[in-house]
């Protein structure tokens, strides 16, 4: 008679991440978790990235795709690591052959904050509430389409590094004002000082597909998979992001597309925002809503593109 072979799963988890401030306390809350539900005794191991490495001149001017994951994926596809922890708008759409997505985080704030200087701070101004003629940071593609849309006369120039250094930049007197993510400043519990951060409504200043939420990455094969999306995976964050992330699939790229995506659950069904800036000419703004995820992508990425019927 054969012997039975006993499997077992191995109570410890390396999990890779970015080595900033804000990547190792997403990673760190993610540990936090695992030990509280699982009992898997994590570590966390800091990789860096080529958006790490490459901080002299703009994302959209490193070649490829995937600047802030690419070496996280091959860490965790060679054995080094058994998880990754992404910031979910930094994640291509699709994963590399053997890497699933296990769980999709609880999401926090998905908006855009405009952090502004006291003396550029105009309140009575629709969507933007920012003097004439400032000059705004930002490194994103999305931010920037969307800010020549909805203000001419404003200016945008690039801003790379972390959360801190570039609030710094914005205190020094670089810029008027800077973007950054609300998820971001409230998971680092920022404060701002003598700054003013205006929240943007994100079903009309449109976040990146995913914004807000953590995306946890393993092996397929890994038999502690089923464990760690059980103990994470948000089922109402994992719907919602599944509608952007399948509209920016279909537009065929990653976060460097002119491309917002927002969808949340209201009056008991999905609503679902978008913003294209892919045509300088006219910039789209658009919504689809029902309880079909699939059917919504589908409208939403219609509209955008003007292919809708």
């Amino acid at each position: 008679m054969a012997q039975e072979t006993e499997v077992v799963i191995v109570n410890t988890l390396n999990i890779g991440t970015r080595g900033s401030a804000l990547a190792l306390t997403q990673a760190q809350w993610v540990a936090e978790r695992l030990v509280a539900l699982t009992g898997i005794t994590p570590k966390v191991v800091v990789i860096e990235t080529t958006g790490d490495r490459v901080t002299d001149r703009p994302l959209r001017e490193i070649e490829g795709r995937g600047y802030f994951t690419k070496e996280i994926e091959e860490a965790l596809l060679a054995g080094t690591i058994d998880a990754a922890v992404h910031s979910f708008k930094d994640m291509p759409s699709k994963s590399p052959e053997g890497l699933a997505l296990a769980a999709v985080s609880v999401r926090e704030d998905p908006a855009d904050l405009l952090v502004l200087r006291a003396d550029a701070y105009e309140p009575g101004r629709r969507d933007l509430p920012i003097r004439e003629n400032a000059v705004i940071g930002t490194s994103a593609v999305r931010r920037e389409t969307q800010t020549r849309a909805l203000r001419r006369d404003v200016r945008t120039t690039d801003l790379r590094g972390n959360v801190p250094t570039r609030l710094r930049k914005l205190e020094d007197g670089n810029y008027d004002a800077i973007f950054l993510a609300s998820a971001g400043v409230r998971r680092l519990k920022l404060a701002v000082g003598g700054l003013h951060a205006a929240r943007l409504d994100p079903t009309r200043f449109v976040p990146s597909p995913g914004q807000g939420a953590l995306a946890i990455q393993m092996r397929e094969d890994d038999l502690r998979f089923r464990l760690v999306r059980t103990a994470l995976c948000d089922k109402e964050t994992r719907t919602a992001t599944s509608i952007e992330r399948a509209v920016q699939a279909r537009f065929g790229g990653g976060c460097g597309l002119p491309l917002g995506a927002y969808a949340h659950r209201e009056n008991g069904q999905w609503q679902a925002h978008g913003f294209w800036g892919g045509n300088d000419a006219k910039p789209v703004w658009a919504q689809a809503a029902g309880n079909d995820p699939e059917r919504i992508a589908a409208e939403l990425f219609a509209r955008l593109s003007g292919n809708a019927e």
